[in-house]
């Protein structure tokens, strides 16, 4: 075996024992927290407005309602679950509104008034910190 062959063999053996550790460190981003729970935003931003959409999160779509001051966190899956468009949380009559086809879902994911028949998912959530988390019920 020439020198250049045994060099490039040792590098590539390096190379392929180190990949795994490589994964490891690139796939434990900061997203996760302990457990299941999931960071989907921070108390700042949920606190601006009373609700924190967080779109692209690593459970989906997730539409967080509450201060971080409360006490109870309503999270969801915004989507309805008849036409797929985003719901929007209505804080007078305290319920999620399906802006396409009118159909209602109470704080607890519950249909109030359809056309939808099935409930939005659901997520426990809690302030960790200055981190807004969900965990799928």
């Amino acid at each position: 075996m020439k020198r250049r062959d045994f060099i490039n063999w040792v590098g590539l053996g390096l190379i392929a024992s180190s990949l795994p550790v490589a994964i490891a460190a690139c796939s434990s981003g900061t997203t996760s927290t302990s457990g299941d729970w999931q960071t989907v935003g921070t108390s700042a931003e949920l606190d601006k407005t009373g609700q924190l959409l967080a779109k692209d999160s690593p459970v989906g779509s997730v539409l967080v309602v509450g201060t971080s001051k409360g006490e109870n966190l309503t999270a969801v899956d915004p989507t309805c679950t008849h036409a797929g468009c985003t719901v929007a949380w209505e804080p007078p009559t305290k319920t999620f509104l399906c802006p396409c086809h009118g159909s209602e879902y109470g704080v607890d994911g519950k249909v109030q008034k359809g056309p939808a028949t099935t409930p939005l998912k659901t997520y426990a959530a809690k302030i960790e910190g200055t981190s807004v988390v969900v965990k799928p019920t």
